[in-house]
């Protein structure tokens, strides 16, 4: 008989959380304008905000902290982490930043321009921002099945190819780059495949367009082929995600995700005049070539992380937790995006909430709901992260409206996720009764969610 399946590592430290009232949660909330980004972090039990930057970092990542160099030139630890990172992607130029959002913001700096056509899967926020903001267009070319939550598909991130190449024959002399998130964050956390890599490598060849990584979840991605995909059951995450970067000239990546890392990104490269490119930019927004926005301890946590969560084991472990829980969402009937996603899950808020209006913001009201309900921080990614469209001003409503439970790593047990799942229970058993949403006091003009004013009502 099979043994259960178990964590692939042991707890050394604890930190302790604490339980709040009805009454606390619904003033905290108020005071905060109904944006769970300002409650305060001791106002919250079970925070599934974000799984970046708030994973636990290995034994191993602590020593490196010790060891850091922090020559301000130089420093052994940008060499650390340089050669992890060709090891593991095969790309030779690295450029250090503080985050993702600073890997995009010194490379589009040097490659994207108004009036310029992005084409991807789903650009995530910081991504559409940093191209809305130079007057340039995001365009989603993900398939046309992401949109269906209840339909069960391998590789729901993938570029729906058609349509990219009919971007790519109306406004190649208008399109940069072509840029593939891995995995999916906006469509649920949803994988690509190497075949659908391997179909936009070769349309981009034949129209002579580079291609971006957007990389934050390459690791879990490269689980996903390997759990997934025909023919790579045999071979190892690194391999699998060598090969993926070998379809690519570049990569950015919010290393706060699957290296692992409280705070850390970098952007990697071949084209040797990309990165002449964006050096400048770096020097200019983040600091020298060599260290650029991070620390020299937290370049070697980060190049450890990179080599430990590049393991099977370490991913299985992540992704089997994410499952349970929706494993446990199935037993209440309650819907989100399947399949479960590799480091949340997405849920449909829209058919939980059924009497909500749209202009109201479902997955946002979810979220209010279920912080109330047990002190549980969720994340709308949906209308209000989609930001108003540039040209109408007008509420962008043609996308997903989700609210995400995002599982830091290696941080929450699964009793945590069994008060996720039950929370959720409550909220669907009395989802009849919640009729009303929130409406907007005031809000940014790009990336409003992060500081938006909401009323409920």
């Amino acid at each position: 008989m099979d043994l259960p399946f178990a964590e692939s590592w042991k707890i050394k430290m604890v930190e302790p959380i604490h339980k709040s009232t009805l009454t606390e949660r619904e003033e905290w909330l108020k005071k905060a304008c109904y944006n769970v980004f300002q409650l305060k972090a001791e106002q919250v039990y079970i925070d599934l905000l974000t799984d970046s930057g708030t994973g636990a970092m290995s034994d191993r990542q602590w020593a490196g902290i010790m060891t850091g160099d922090e020559s301000y030139a130089g420093a052994k630890s940008f060499f650390h982490l340089k050669d992890m990172v060709e090891r593991i992607t095969g790309f030779s130029y690295v450029l250090p930043t503080h985050q993702g959002r600073a890997a995009e913001n010194v490379l589009f700096s040097y490659l994207v321009h108004k009036g310029n056509i992005i084409p991807g899967n789903s650009h995530f926020d910081t991504t559409k921002g940093h191209i809305e903001a130079r007057g340039a267009i995001a365009l989603d070319c993900t398939i046309a099945e992401a949109k269906d939550t209840q339909k069960e598909l391998p590789f729901k991130g993938n570029v729906d190819v058609e349509k990219l190449e009919t971007v790519l024959k109306e406004h190649k002399d208008r399109i940069p780059f072509i840029i593939i998130t891995i995995t999916n964050n906006t469509s649920g956390g949803q994988p690509v495949s190497m075949k659908n890599l391997r179909e936009v490598r070769f349309l981009a060849d034949k129209y002579f367009i580079p291609v971006i990584i957007d990389s934050a979840r390459f690791a879990e991605n490269a689980y996903f082929i390997k759990t997934r995909e025909e023919g790579y059951a045999s071979k190892s995450i690194k391999e699998i995600s060598r090969e993926m970067f070998s379809l690519a000239d570049a990569m950015t990546m919010s290393a706060k995700k699957d290296a692992i890392v409280n705070m850390g990104g970098f952007i990697a490269t071949n084209r040797e005049d990309w990165y002449d490119g964006a050096k400048s930019y770096c020097v200019q927004y983040e600091g020298f070539l060599t260290y650029g926005g991070m620390n020299g301890r937290d370049m070697d946590a980060l190049a450890i992380g990179l080599d430990e969560n590049t393991e099977f084991d370490n991913l299985e472990t992540r992704i089997k937790q994410v499952q349970k829980l929706a494993a446990m969402l199935d037993e209440y009937e309650i819907p989100y995006q399947r399949p479960a996603g590799g480091h949340a899950i997405f849920l449909d808020a829209p058919k939980i909430l059924t009497h909500v209006p749209k202009e109201e913001f479902p997955a946002q009201t979810l979220t209010i709901e279920l912080y109330l309900e047990a002190g549980i921080r969720a994340c709308e990614i949906g209308y209000l992260l989609a930001d108003r469209d540039p040209k109408t001003k007008e509420n962008r409503f043609s996308g997903m409206d989700f609210c995400r439970l995002a599982i830091p790593r290696r941080v929450y047990t699964d009793n945590h996720m069994a008060v996720v799942a039950a929370a959720l229970r409550n909220i669907y058993q009395r989802r009849e009764k919640i009729t009303r949403g929130v409406r907007i006091l005031w809000e940014a003009p790009i990336l409003r969610h992060f500081t938006v004013k909401l009323e409920r009502l």
